[in-house]
């Protein structure tokens, strides 16, 4: 047989020994390398979106709504609980609306339904645009204009002032209703701290106990 040939591979490895196997007649050693992993940083932002997301899946749950999650989350966990295996959680979105905004509508964070009816809809904004957020609930409002449901930007309470100013662009505040007039803001800290003194009882709650949780973004006149 040959002599060993050492190759370094650049790309990531998913091993952490050596691995040496023979190849046309050569021996090829691929070199050891730790697995790599996400910077701690971004595993921490990450779990708390995943937390949130959670935590809003739950409490519509609870509350014996249906509930939706993104497409895309479905496979996701937090607390040792997998999103697709959240009771209530729906596998389809009612077919009410047109494919487009069956598109759009299926990519927000998370969804409660009653009946066939999609009453909140929350865009959890922790690192990411709060715009793209927006963009997506103002798309929903531009393809159908008198559809009713809530809307929440749910994200950390130091982004409060970002959330506000990015709702009351002109852009959106054109629209019909104006995007502030129907879309609120609650904060990490205040959805946390609500969820943990009623959680003894949060299948006594109501859908709309949210509301004692969301701000009102409204522009101030004074």
């Amino acid at each position: 047989m040959g002599n060993p040939i050492e190759i370094d591979f650049n790309e990531r490895q998913y091993w952490r020994k050596p691995r040496t196997f023979e190849t046309k007649g050569a021996i090829v050693t691929v070199p050891e390398k730790e697995v790599e992993q996400e910077p701690p940083k971004l595993q921490i932002e990450k779990s708390t979106h995943d937390e949130m997301q959670y935590l809003l899946l739950k409490l519509g749950s609870d509350v014996g709504l249906d509930i939706w999650v993104a497409r895309n989350d479905l496979n996701k966990e937090y607390n040792g609980m997998i999103f697709k295996d959240i009771p209530n959680l729906k596998k389809e979105l009612p077919r009410q609306f047109d494919e487009a905004t069956n598109k759009t509508i299926e990519k927000i964070d998370v969804l409660w339904l009653q009946g066939d009816a999609i009453i909140g809809a929350f865009e959890i904004e922790h690192t990411t645009s709060i715009y793209s957020g927006l963009l997506r609930m103002a798309d929903l409002i531009s393809m159908q204009p008198n559809i009713k449901i809530n809307l929440y930007i749910v994200a950390p309470d130091e982004r409060r002032d970002k959330v506000f100013e990015e709702i009351n662009r002109p852009v959106f505040a054109k629209l019909k209703p104006p995007l502030f007039q129907i879309c609120k803001f609650i904060p990490y800290s205040e959805l946390k701290k609500e969820l943990d003194n009623v959680k003894n009882y949060t299948r006594y709650l109501r859908p709309e106990f949210i509301e004692q949780i969301a701000e009102s973004c409204e522009p101030d006149e004074a």
